[in-house]
């Protein structure tokens, strides 16, 4: 079965962007999606919910669930971003508020948390794109519906929380991608929300208990390595992140009012709370939501405070390093609206939210996190300003007679040259808005990678 571009299919969507003026530090909206013709939930007020991002072929995607189902996005050109496919949810309507996704080995995995005995877990083939998709697996013998799933890519295991009445944890051999294998059920006494699992690690987020860590490296019999159920601000335990090294973990309460905890977990018999950090925008009802961390980065979809990063270089000091307020609903108890999601390991450094009620945001976040592709301190390098219009300075500061070429997310060379000086102006005028990579190398052969975002 083929789900074709979606200007090609009858069920054509109409695409609106509306521009919303939104309070922001260090991070700069490049292109946002929205589609004033779907139905909102009746429990949320949520047209969107989750958001993801991949690689096929070279060229990133990025995906965010709707009421409707799931919509696939071309972002070569982040500035102005492209639906190139959209998948109906088997079931969908105005009582959808949750979708997740993972990809893994050129698949996108898909599940609803409502829907019971009419949701699946659907599995599309990739490999099409941007044409089109496949769906090569649409069941629900394994499952309907979940609340969340992750993929430990280097063990091919797909872990589900809830869904189907089960409040614990299951895991799936994806030896077979498209014929997941069930091979562990693991029971308890409350509701799994979320999880995170490397190396058959699995960190699991226990909503009301508090955190759970597993060993699943015999996976019919689940270890229990540790557990904490009483830190400060604890609340109902929804999600977290790993940290490269694995020795930080971020964990998230999706409570209002409560901070994120930044915790030590290099030793795993002694778990321990290094600092609470919050967005700083309303003690009493902010609510963090999913985290993602990424080097010395963490991304957190804060629903009303929209998409907030900490820098924790220094894990027992972190601090906001950048901000984007996607979200223009008011702060209330017991009411959950704003930024949902947030996808933050796109090659080009590129950052995707979601937000309940505004759709997907693409975002620069160079300002915020510092991070530039490949680099070497030995060489330094600076590319300013990013984003650039008309034209681009490279600043390699001790080297003279460099070169550099400009490439596109395609990996076609679109202009390149010699740098006599340490500092050279490259003229952009030729060159189309989008996200490129310029690649630098001096007479020592060392070269770096930085990204540059041409736009007008």
């Amino acid at each position: 079965m083929y789900v074709k571009n979606l200007f090609s299919v009858a069920f054509v969507l109409i695409l609106t962007y509306t521009a919303i003026s939104q309070s922001s530090q260090n991070i700069t909206l490049l292109d946002r999606w929205e589609n004033n013709t779907l139905v909102p939930s009746t429990d949320h007020n949520n047209t969107y919910n989750e958001t993801w991002g991949f690689v096929q072929d070279g060229v990133e995607y990025g995906v965010i669930g709707t009421t409707w189902g799931t919509h696939i996005f071309d972002l070569a050109n982040p500035t102005s971003i492209v639906e190139v496919v959209s998948i109906k949810g088997e079931h969908f309507g105005a009582d959808i508020i949750h979708r997740d996704y993972h990809d893994y080995n050129g698949y996108l995995y898909i599940v609803s948390d409502e829907g019971q005995g009419i949701s699946t877990l659907k599995i599309v083939d990739l490999q099409y794109l941007p044409d089109s998709v496949s769906i090569v697996y649409n069941e629900d013998s394994l499952f309907s519906t979940s609340h969340n799933i992750f993929i430990d890519t280097a063990k091919a295991k797909l872990y589900t929380c809830g869904g189907n009445n089960n409040f614990g944890v299951r895991a799936f051999s994806l030896t077979n991608p498209i014929v997941p294998e069930e091979i562990s059920s693991l029971s308890l006494p409350s509701s799994a929300h979320d999880i995170f699992v490397r190396n058959d690690t699995a960190y699991i987020n226990d909503g009301t208990s508090g955190l759970r860590i597993y060993n699943f490296s015999d996976a019919a019999n689940p270890i229990l390595i540790d557990s904490l159920f009483d830190y400060p601000q604890k609340g109902y335990n929804h999600s977290g992140w790993l940290n490269e090294d694995g020795s930080i973990y971020v964990l998230a309460d999706e409570t209002h009012g409560t901070d994120l905890k930044i915790l030590d977990v290099s030793d795993l018999s002694n778990i321990t709370l290094l600092d609470t950090i919050s967005s700083q925008i309303d003690h009493q009802y902010s609510i963090p939501h999913n985290v993602m961390v990424k080097g010395d980065n963490v991304f957190v979809s804060y629903y009303f405070d929209g998409l907030v990063i900490y820098n924790i270089s220094d894990p027992s000091n972190p601090y906001i390093s950048g901000y984007y307020d996607t979200s223009t609903e008011t702060h209330a108890n017991w009411v959950y609206r704003g930024c949902w999601g947030v996808y933050s390991f796109l090659p080009s450094g590129i950052v995707l939210a979601s937000d309940m009620q505004n759709g997907l945001y693409v975002l620069d976040v160079t300002n915020a996190t510092g991070i530039s592709n490949n680099e070497d301190n030995s060489f330094n390098v600076i590319v300013f300003p990013n984003p650039a219009s008309e034209s681009v300075i490279i600043s390699t500061k001790d080297y003279k007679n460099a070169s550099y070429q400009i490439v596109n997310i395609n990996g076609q060379m679109v202009k390149s040259g010699n740098l006599l000086n340490s500092i050279e102006t490259i003229q952009l005028n030729a060159i189309p808005n989008g996200t490129y990579l310029i690649e630098i190398s001096a007479e020592n052969n060392k070269t770096i990678t930085k990204k540059l975002v041409k736009s007008n």
